[in-house]
């Protein structure tokens, strides 16, 4: 297991000055101009949607406005938000945030806000070439995954299936998708200690696209902008084969036990000191419904987006 690595921090940077109408989104715009940064570390899950949340704002929104977005994971994303002296203005997470980093944020006098941004829904990936998978029932993902699943070779899955050994990739602790597979889907039973767990989600693409015996799990954003190079694997949780889809990852849908919101989170103090964080913020949730559906996400309701606007803007000065 690879121990932390610093995480690139990726910035986008606008490189038109476009005189737009926002290009289908809902925004309302500020009206006002505004200049200075905007600091986002966190879920790599979620990095997709809000890159391109930024690169949307900093082109037809605020060009004097440089937004930057990492992709550390929920965990060590929460570490830099929660920093004494100031840490980043929001962080990212594919998990809700944690009793004892609400403590962290009461001890260091931090008062944050949780946004949800949208759903998400964990998406089980095989090579491009393996040929005997279409889907696996639930139950069959989990012994897959768990130390005392028993499950080395493929044949010991299905009896039908090769006589191969099977290759179990994951993202690594940093991650708040590595948390939910373990703490939901295998309700904190051990892991099988042979999984290769990585830091970044390009690694495990390219893992998986050159081993015919591999199998991973990430978020379904990720997959969609990668299904090039991996295969998808249908999911029966009783009633048949789901796959993962847009229309299908609903907290009660057909995919709903492998869906779970993503949040991002924002430093309310400061907000209030710099105009262009609560201005984003707002931006954000405004536009993360068709930027969702553009990303790999299923959107919230119109009314959910609309509720996290109007308690932003009571921030305002």
């Amino acid at each position: 297991m690879k121990a932390f690595q610093k995480s690139s921090l990726f910035m986008v940077l606008a490189a038109l000055l476009v005189v737009a109408t926002a290009c289908g989104n809902g925004s309302e715009g500020s009206g006002e101009e505004m200049e200075g940064s905007v600091v986002v570390d966190g879920s790599g899950t979620v990095y997709p949607l809000m890159a391109k949340l930024a690169e949307n704002y900093m082109v037809n929104e605020q060009e004097n406005v440089s937004v930057e977005v990492g992709r550390a994971g929920s965990s060590a994303g929460f570490k830099k938000f929660l920093a004494k002296g100031g840490g980043t203005d929001l962080s990212n997470a594919s998990r809700q945030i944690k009793d004892e980093e609400v403590a962290q944020a009461e001890k260091a006098g931090i008062n944050y806000k949780e946004l949800k941004l949208a759903l998400d829904g964990i998406t089980i990936v095989v090579n491009k070439e393996n040929d005997w998978i279409d889907d696996l029932t639930q139950e069959e993902v989990i012994d897959i995954f768990l130390a005392s699943g028993n499950k080395k070779k493929w044949s010991d899955v299905r009896s039908d299936f090769p006589d191969e050994p099977i290759k179990a990739y994951g993202p690594n602790e940093n991650h708040g998708t590595y948390e939910f597979f373990y703490e939901t889907i295998l309700e904190e039973q051990p892991i099988r200690d042979d999984v290769s767990l990585q830091q970044e989600y390009s690694t495990l693409v390219d893992m998986v696209s050159k081993d015919k015996n591999a199998i991973a799990y990430f978020g379904y954003g990720y997959y969609e902008s990668n299904s090039d190079k991996v295969k998808a694997v249908k999911i029966d949780f009783g009633d048949g084969p789901v796959e993962p889809s847009v229309k299908t990852i609903k907290e009660d849908g057909p995919y709903g036990p492998f869906t779970r919101p993503v949040f991002t989170y924002l430093n309310e103090d400061l907000a209030k000191e710099k105009p262009q964080v609560l201005d984003f913020a707002i931006y954000a949730m405004e536009n993360a419904g068709e930027t969702a559906k553009e990303t790999g996400f299923a959107p919230l309701s119109d009314e959910e987006y609309k509720k996290s606007v109007e308690d932003l803007k009571k921030l305002k000065k």
